[in-house]
């Protein structure tokens, strides 16, 4: 039934019941709210953290049923797919068409509601009931193109699916939007427990535009599924030819040497074409293992939460400490406008400095180029580097205490729920990753092939990094009268932060 027919209502599409285990969960979320006023919140408003990220959270985001987004290019099915997931009404959703054109002009998201209504982007960002408050940053010219449609469905009591609009080839398709795409999908993919990136068996081609959507769901690798959906058009030695080409496509987009999971049906209420008759028994197997996979968000939402949370507790703290850093580094007086050029273009050895003083994982930094981006526009408000705040340890210390005892309190509950070894192993592999220290080899700045002066740089900015205001001043003359040119520089093994030019 469900290769014919989608989840549909009959089914138990929430994985579990009503249950200690959801007791558990609930209370989980209630108290995540408090952790993170009481944690969380202090440091980011401390540190403008919504600037340079995210916006602030609210109770509603942390309270939110899991998102599942669907992305794709034009005509590939993703309005077609929700519809036959939630059962094939003849209408479909409120407010979906569907059609060889592109036909879906807008952001949908699919929710729980008493009857079938479609209520207007302006109206839903502002409801207190519902997680989209932070869709206000992109504007009325975003806000005219995003929908929230409401019907009654079992699925839709434990998720909420995010249809968006085709992605065209071309340039006229951007010029033609008032909003950036990418940011907004990139919205989207911070909150989204399952992320579909659909293709059409004809239509294996990735453009522009999708792939800087693509680029930006950088990670969340770990959410991502592919789905080849219109399979059936094609017949089996044609369909292996397919599905080759769709790997060689995929390949030049994602730079993960993991594999991303690729489900290959067709999702729609008509039955199989002809020519993919003999592939009937493998499209109902991937039908099912992919309905399989989106019965089981809602019970493993919980930990995707808190996962969610501490990755971005990582980045906040890691913003903390480059702030701190940078506004060491400026000088007190006189010549800020030439040193701020000299920290904002020297920025990957600012990152190399910070992780090597306090143990920092590369991996918790953010991309180099868009932090410079919006530092640069961050300090074009009449503002400069020195007007970054100090470094405050009592709030970067409050935010590892909640992560070394707090979140780990609150996830042992569950662990001895139904999901036992599997919920415990799960959360607590998360936990103990935060507190890995990097690996001194990928930030060893004596080992890559940079000047005198380079080296002077990285010293000074570990010696900033691990200074409060209060130590006093950082000598860059002092610094850089300990190195002297090495006479032989073995190549960089690739760290995280090497530059391919070396700052002089």
């Amino acid at each position: 039934a469900m290769a014919s027919g989608g989840m549909g209502d009959g089914g138990s599409s929430r994985g579990v019941g009503r249950s200690q285990h959801q007791e558990n969960v609930e209370y989980l979320y209630a108290s995540l709210k408090q952790v993170y006023k009481k944690a969380f919140l202090p440091l980011e408003e401390y540190y403008s953290f919504p600037d340079f990220f995210s916006p602030t959270m609210s109770d509603n985001d942390i309270d939110a049923k899991p998102f599942v987004l669907l992305l794709g290019q034009y005509s590939v099915g993703k309005t077609s797919f929700i519809n036959h997931l939630l059962g094939d009404r003849p209408q479909g959703y409120p407010g979906s068409n569907v059609g060889p054109e592109p036909t879906t002009d807008r952001f949908m998201a699919i929710m729980h509601g008493k009857e079938d209504r479609v209520l207007p982007g302006n109206a839903v960002a502002v409801s207190p009931g519902k997680p989209f408050r932070g869709l206000q940053i992109f504007g009325n010219a975003f806000l005219q193109k995003f929908q929230c449609a409401e019907m009654r469905s079992e699925i839709l009591e434990s998720m909420t699916l995010i249809d968006t609009p085709g992605v065209l080839s071309g340039e006229k398709q951007r010029i033609g939007r008032n909003y950036d795409m990418s940011n907004v999908c990139k919205w989207f993919a911070e909150r989204s427990d399952l992320i579909l990136i659909l293709f059409d068996a004809h239509k294996l081609d990735i453009s522009d535009e999708l792939k800087t959507v693509i680029e930006g769901l950088r990670g969340h690798d770990d959410k991502i599924r592919i789905v080849l959906n219109k399979a059936d058009q094609v017949n089996p030695q044609q369909l292996m030819r397919v599905y080759g080409a769709l790997m060689w496509s995929l390949g030049k987009v994602f730079k993960t040497p993991e594999v991303t999971r690729v489900y290959i049906s067709s999702f729609w209420r008509r039955e199989y074409a002809a020519a993919g008759a003999q592939s009937q028994i493998l499209f109902d197997r991937e039908k099912d293992d992919l309905f399989r996979d989106l019965r089981d968000i809602p019970k493993n939402a919980a930990v995707r939460r808190v996962n969610e949370l501490v990755k971005r507790a990582r980045t906040a703290k890691v913003h903390s400490l480059v702030c701190a850093c940078l506004r060491k580094m400026m000088p007190a007086m006189f010549g800020k406008e030439k040193k701020q050029k000299e920290l904002l273009a020297n920025l990957e050895i600012i990152f190399q400095a910070v992780a090597q003083e306090h143990g920092i994982s590369p991996g918790d930094f953010p991309d180099a180029e868009i932090y410079r981006e919006k530092l640069i526009r961050w300090t074009g408000t009449g503002r400069n580097l020195s007007s970054l705040p100090k470094l405050n340890k009592e709030l970067v210390k409050r935010l590892d205490d909640c992560l070394a005892n707090d979140i780990p309190a609150l996830l042992r509950p569950l662990a001895m729920g139904n999901e036992g070894n599997e919920w415990e192993r799960e959360s607590m592999n998360m936990i103990q990753q935060y507190d890995q220290p990097a690996h001194s080899s990928a930030f060893d700045v004596s080992t890559q092939d940079q000047n005198e002066d380079a080296l002077a740089w990285a010293s000074l900015a570990r010696q900033a990094a691990g200074k409060s205001d209060e130590d006093g001043d950082v000598s860059w003359e002092g610094v850089k009268s300990l190195h002297r040119p090495a006479k032989h520089h073995q190549p960089s093994q690739g760290g995280h932060f090497d530059r391919e030019q070396r700052s002089e």
